[in-house]
């Protein structure tokens, strides 16, 4: 099975258990069950086993899995040895958080450069990266052989900046401008909706209201 065949829930759950094994402090036991990972994170038991049992064979009965050799084979599966080099363009307010977050590598992300047309930011670093020309895109990407692009331009030149980034060789493009980008078929697109996101959890929001109320008295 591949990462590409993967489906979208089955992914959220994959990382959902690497994300708690990695948790796990050094002295916690050697070895894990899909069992324990399920009660763990509160997930049906015989949906967790399936899970893991797709990615890696190392479980044995009675014992479990090497939770060390387990990590390693989710961080395989879901591409996280394999680091890839990242150009985010649009230093603004999201662009600088992104450009500051240093666990991405964590993920297998790396961005190596950062790009702007506002003069006032180009020759900037921000967390170490320089800001360089927007109208450089195409040809830096291509140079320094990047695949991965992040757009955080607004909505207007998102196009625009996606073209450039094609252009430079980029062949997965994660969009968080509020647009629908037209790309070739062999680019990949992740679309990030904010606004989407903020409407589901605005309505979810409101349904947990209707039904459990406001405990204005509950101390945290």
């Amino acid at each position: 099975m591949s990462v590409s065949s993967v489906s979208v829930p089955l992914y959220n759950r994959l990382t959902r258990y690497l994300n708690y094994l990695k948790q796990l402090t050094a002295d916690e036991p050697v070895n894990i069950s899909a069992t324990a990972i399920a009660t763990a994170l509160a997930l049906n038991d015989v949906v967790v086993r399936k899970d893991i049992a797709s990615v890696s064979d190392g479980g044995k009965s009675k014992i479990g899995y090497v939770r060390a050799e387990l990590i390693a084979d989710l961080e395989h599966f879901l591409g996280h040895d394999n680091q890839s080099d990242a150009a985010l363009v649009g230093v603004g307010n999201l662009g600088k958080a992104l450009l500051s977050y240093d666990n991405f590598e964590n993920y297998g992300l790396k961005i190596v450069a950062a790009f702007d047309r506002n003069p006032d930011l180009i020759g900037q670093s921000v967390n170490g990266k320089a800001v360089v020309d927007s109208a450089k895109i195409a040809n830096l990407c291509r140079r320094l052989n990047i695949h991965i692009g992040i757009i955080t331009v607004p909505n207007a030149f998102a196009q625009e900046v996606c073209d450039a980034l094609v252009k430079g060789g980029v062949r997965a493009v994660w969009n968080f401008a509020p647009t629908n980008l037209k790309v070739p078929e062999n680019v990949a697109v992740k679309n990030e909706d904010m606004a989407a996101s903020l409407a589901i959890l605005t309505a979810q929001l409101a349904d947990s209201l209707t039904k459990y109320g406001v405990n204005e008295e509950e101390d945290y």
